[in-house]
Order: structure tokens, then C-alpha cells, then sequence
């Protein structure tokens, strides 16, 4: 069973920075795509970001574009998610998933595996 595990989250103003990061158990974690996903109170889980298996094919809802940045280190089993010019509309509990297949989706039942979240809290 696969194990993913946030880290990074934490309370920041708007306008600043948060890192995010995911590790996972195995080794097998480099060989499918891995997202991004946020949930706000009261809303449903949305997709944020997502990267392919090489790394090289990257995606991201409009409302993030231009200020967060995905990336995986196949060789530490880690994806990241690089948090610029934060908005207190970021708010949410992020969650890290993979899944068994290459290619890279927007969409969360595509996902066979889920971290625990980690809170992202900002303020105006």
C-alpha cells in the first residue's frame, strides 16, 4: 500500500510563500503521475496541480497559474508544490495523490492514493 506524506503547510500572509511537499513509501511512486488537490470548508475537493511520471508534462487550475509550481524528484520519491503570491482564497487543506498510471489528471478518482492533507492557512 502506498503511503504519502504532506509536509510544508502552515499559516502565512497574503502575498507570501509556502513549499509543499510529498513523500512517498516506495520506490514505485516514480513510475505514475501525482496531483495536487485542495479542499476549503464547506467546498468540494478541487484539482490544483498535477505532473506526469517524467516530470515533464505539468498542469494546473486557472486560478493558480502563474503562481504555483510542481515538480517531483523521482530520486527522493518527493513531489513539491511551490506556493507564490498566496491569496487568502488558497485557503484550504492541501492533499497530495498518486496514481498507478504515466499519464497526469485533473481529475480525483483517477487517483488510487491520498496523504492525510496539510493545512495551508492565509491571511489577509
Amino acid at each position: 500500500q502506498e503511503q504519502l506524506v504532506e509536509s510544508g503547510g502552515g499559516l502565512v500572509q497574503a502575498g507570501g510563500s509556502l513549499r509543499l511537499s510529498c513523500a512517498a513509501s516506495r520506490p514505485t511512486f516514480s513510475s505514475g503521475a501525482m496531483g495536487w488537490f485542495r479542499q476549503a470548508p464547506g467546498k468540494e475537493r478541487e484539482f490544483v496541480s498535477t505532473i506526469d511520471w517524467s516530470g515533464r508534462n505539468t498542469y494546473y487550475t486557472d486560478s493558480v497559474k502563474g503562481r504555483f509550481t510542481i515538480s517531483r524528484d523521482n530520486a527522493k520519491n518527493t513531489v513539491y508544490l511551490q506556493m507564490n503570491s498566496l491569496k487568502p482564497e488558497d485557503t484550504a487543506v492541501y492533499y497530495c495523490a498518486a496514481r498507478r498510471f504515466v499519464i497526469a489528471s485533473t481529475t480525483s478518482v483517477d487517483y488510487d492514493y491520498w496523504g492525510q492533507g496539510t493545512q495551508v492557512t492565509v491571511s489577509s
